[in-house]
């Protein structure tokens, strides 16, 4: 597994943003483990955050021609060149400050972006990186443009471009993403636009910013003022933009992505359905990618890379001792603030015998996908049987969770758990788990 990465040191960047040509100074800042990429206004009162999620993007209609994010009153625009960059070159967590409301243009590409990154220095953080690996194909299409994309090992793109301009035409580029290839083969790539919509485009209040030097504009007879970086510049800006675009997703992807004349509409259609696609398998099953150590220690953090669950349906502290595919041991310390004694005979309160057997179950599951080969699976509880409740739980009880191994085949498993206080059997019961493909 790779480490997270951020970066050693602050470093700045001036210039005008290519929509709105306001001036803008850019500080990128390391950030701790799982902090991700956040946008930080300093020009507004109380310095309002956005993270750069796909929850926070703006419509096509308030941003049109470029990916731009808002909260509440806050918008930050045009972030796909840096963004890009960020997921090109593997940086997990950043803090971004600006102050104003568009990121430089620069040259148009994400090349100086990339450059100060790399002279900032990249660092590796204690904690692994986390990704997600597609699990089933999600297409989308909007009039002539489609985006296909399919369960990979990497990050790949195929992109086909095709422009009714005889200096374009058609162009295709298929390329595996990675630190290398991006910086040699995209970084440097340039937003373009054709000479006969520059003109409609600076009416729509768009492109005030932009200029020969940062934006190639497309003449009848060549490129205006300006020269290619590579003859097929087009095709690769395309795919910068798309890379830039799915890190909205919050998380590095594990994809085949197959677009036809995709731009930013439907690069941002992809990312909320993959985004979609990856809360529902993460509510849906029990550890996607995250797989423990043999022997290994895991806190509430730790445990959450595993099981799906989150407050207030996590009911396991802490794993205190593991075997991978065999046994496991786990903690959970009962508070009376724990919701569930509210409303459970509230005047005598008891742990909800259901939530003694969901404890068990989750303890289970951290077992039963620790092994190699259930790598990338996940496990649906399926049945309990000979449940036996022997004792009643109440707070500052401190539940130790204790589960076995029966029978595992591929496809199935078989569970033995039992819960103790004070060294007492309170629950215990036999349960069944289905293993599927992620």
């Amino acid at each position: 597994m790779e480490k997270q990465k951020t970066i050693a040191r602050e470093v700045t960047l001036k210039g005008l943003g290519l929509h709105t040509a306001n001036p803008v100074t850019l500080a990128l800042k390391p950030a701790e483990p799982d902090a991700g990429i956040n946008f930080i206004r300093i020009d507004l009162p109380q310095r309002p955050k956005i993270k750069a999620s796909i929850d926070y993007l703006l419509d096509s209609v308030h941003a049109p021609r470029r990916t731009s994010l808002g909260k509440d009153y806050v918008q930050i625009h045009t972030v796909e060149h840096l963004m890009s960059a960020l997921a090109g070159l593997g940086i997990d967590n950043l803090y971004v400050e600006l102050n104003n409301n568009e990121l430089p243009a620069l040259d148009g590409s994400s090349l100086e972006f990339l450059r100060a990154i790399k002279d900032a220095g990249i660092v590796e953080q204690e904690k692994e990186q986390q990704y997600f690996r597609l699990k089933e194909p999600i297409f989308v299409q909007d009039r002539d443009a489609s985006i296909i994309a399919l369960p990979s090992q990497e990050f790949t793109v195929s992109y086909t471009l095709s422009y009714n301009h005889p200096l374009i035409g058609t162009e295709f580029l298929e390329i595996n993403i990675n630190p290398q290839t991006y910086e040699k083969e995209i970084a440097c790539a340039r937003t373009f636009c054709l000479e006969d919509e520059a003109k409609d485009l600076l009416l729509r209040g768009l492109g005030q910013g932009a200029n020969y030097e940062n934006t190639l504009v497309v003449g009848r007879k060549g490129i205006i003022k300006n020269k290619l970086r590579f003859p097929d510049e087009f095709v690769r800006h395309k795919i910068a933009d798309l890379v830039g675009d799915l890190y909205l997703v919050g998380i590095p992807l594990r994809a085949h992505i197959v677009a036809l004349r995709s731009g930013h509409l439907t690069n941002l259609k992809l990312a909320q359905k993959i985004n979609e696609q990856r809360k529902r398998y993460a509510l849906g099953g029990i550890g996607i990618d995250y797989h423990p150590k043999e022997g290994e220690i895991l806190d509430r953090e730790g445990i959450m890379k595993i099981l799906p669950h989150r407050d207030p349906f996590l009911f396991v502290d802490k794993i205190i001792h593991l075997e991978k595919g065999k046994r496991a041991t786990g903690v959970k310390k009962l508070t009376p603030d724990d919701y569930f004694f509210k409303g459970h005979f509230p005047n005598r309160p008891v742990m909800p015998g259901v939530l003694i057997l969901e404890a068990m179950a989750q303890v289970g599951g951290v077992m039963m996908l620790s092994p190699e080969e259930n790598r990338g699976k996940l496990a649906y509880f399926l049945a309990a049987d000979k449940v036996k409740f022997r004792k009643t739980v109440v707070p500052g009880d401190e539940l130790l969770l204790q589960v076995e191994a029966g029978k595992i085949k591929s496809k199935t498993g078989q569970v033995h758990a039992r819960a103790l206080v004070n060294g007492k059997v309170v629950a215990e019961a036999d349960f069944m788990f289905a293993l599927v493909e992620g």
